[in-house]
């Protein structure tokens, strides 16, 4: 187990380490900013790639960071999400075919949504995707609300006279988990174990992890797996009225081509990617509002802007900083030839302070007007199905957080979580401050 173990890091991340750091080593952006950690601010870097070029050559993949670009790739049916083994030197790919862990497979493998297509990402898609249409999310608007109000009460309690907190600890990564946990009729008991394994599985779709931290995903991903197997059989006997339930009961329809291995995937992805996003938006909501005070008075002044300013939290600051696609074909971009299974990175942040959509873009402004273009979300078939979700957590999270702390502020440095393509904070210590009383 520990040789196929080594031969996946090895195909996966252990000759993207050895790309980046001799890309780095030349100066390449892309290197530099892999090289670079959460800690550095990515945002020069980006604007470089931008300035070098509609796509160019980077560390081991071909880069672009220019908003356009990248939306006319995610739409275009000249690429598909994930890289096929098939798209690698026959040595390595023979290597990574052996290697294979059928019983579980990661999220950036088959048959995670994330990396297939076609038929089989629209088959597997359309089996969630009436839980996270914008008036099933509305639906949830109440739900939302009661579990913010609960967190914030218990802050209140637990910190009388408006004491110090950990705004991620105690309210950022509760709230989201929640929730999903509502949707997918999983038990909120097991909430610490669920971030607990979605803080190890989230560094395994970086680039270039290392081998220690792989092997710490990958249990991650196998007590997950063995979690959602037990519980899917008791769904099986007792199903509910919930997500989970309703494609646990679909998959054993007669018309219905949905695989175990099918099942678990799509389960897991739901439930880690349920609250990632919305985790990293509230802690990056916060943080933003802090360093720019001017910004949190507009809102106290109109609150009606939350809307909005959740908006520009994920131009500003994206949750999610890059994806890629591979040519299916031979192609062209912005007038550039690309081979067949040649792989792009592309830099949704990046994307998202491109000054061709964006004026002024490196400005914080809840204001402002096109904040919605962003690509935070990403777009075309891969389009994200928890942003209608993410979106209302985030606007209510925020919102009554604010609105209970009016005095609510920084007390210390915040910290970045290690992972780069997740981009949020593990903690931000605050003071809460005076409370607002909410009606009983």
């Amino acid at each position: 187990m520990v040789v196929k173990s080594a031969v996946r890091w090895g195909v996966r991340h252990g000759l993207a380490q050895v790309a980046i750091k001799k890309g780095a080593r030349s100066g390449d952006p892309h290197g530099r900013l892999v090289l670079g950690g959460s800690d550095i601010d990515p945002h020069p870097i980006y604007d470089e790639m931008r300035a070098r070029g509609p796509v160019t050559m980077g560390a081991f993949a071909m880069v672009t960071a220019r908003h356009g670009v990248i939306t006319d790739i995610l739409k275009s049916d000249d690429f598909a999400a994930g890289l096929p083994l098939e798209a690698l030197p026959r040595p390595i790919a023979a290597a990574g075919r052996w290697a294979l862990d059928e019983q579980n497979p990661g999220p950036v493998e088959p048959p995670s949504l994330l990396v297939i297509n076609g038929v089989d990402h629209m088959r597997l898609r359309k089996l969630v995707s009436r839980a996270f249409t914008a008036r099933a999310v509305d639906a949830l608007g109440t739900d939302i609300e009661n579990v913010a109000g609960a967190l914030l009460d218990r802050l209140e309690r637990e910190h009388p006279g408006g004491g110090r907190a950990d705004l991620v600890h105690s309210y950022a990564h509760a709230l989201p988990v929640q929730i999903i946990a509502k949707i997918l009729g999983v038990p909120v008991s097991m909430q610490d174990t669920f971030l607990r394994w979605g803080d190890d599985l989230a560094s395994s779709i970086d680039i270039g992890v290392g081998f220690k931290q792989f092997r710490r995903s990958e249990q991650a991903l196998r007590s997950l797996n063995a979690w959602l197997r037990q519980h899917c059989a008791e769904l099986r006997r007792n199903p509910g009225d919930d997500l989970l339930s309703r494609v646990v009961l679909a998959g054993e329809s007669d018309d219905s081509e949905l695989t175990d291995a099918e099942l678990i995937a799509l389960a897991g992805l739901v439930l880690a990617a349920g609250f990632e996003t919305t985790v990293n938006l509230i802690g990056n909501g916060a943080v933003l509002m802090f360093e720019h005070p001017e910004q949190r008075e507009i809102l106290r002044s109109d609150p009606s802007l939350w809307r909005n300013a959740v908006e520009e939290v994920l131009r500003f600051d994206s949750p999610v900083q890059n994806t890629a696609r591979h040519a299916v074909r031979d192609t062209t971009v912005a007038g550039i030839p690309i081979r067949q299974n040649v792989l792009i990175a592309l830099m949704l942040a990046g994307a998202n302070r491109d000054p061709e959509v964006f004026a002024n873009p490196h400005t914080f402004d809840v204001t402002r007007a096109n904040a919605k273009d962003h690509l935070s979300f990403s777009a075309g078939p891969h389009y994200c199905l928890g942003a209608a979700l993410a979106r209302m957590e985030g606007e209510i999270g925020l919102r009554m957080l604010f609105e209970r702390f009016p005095d609510l502020r920084a007390d210390g440095p915040a910290q970045r979580r290690p992972t780069r393509l997740l981009h949020g904070w593990a903690s931000v210590p605050v003071r809460l401050g005076s409370t607002v009383s909410t009606p009983a």
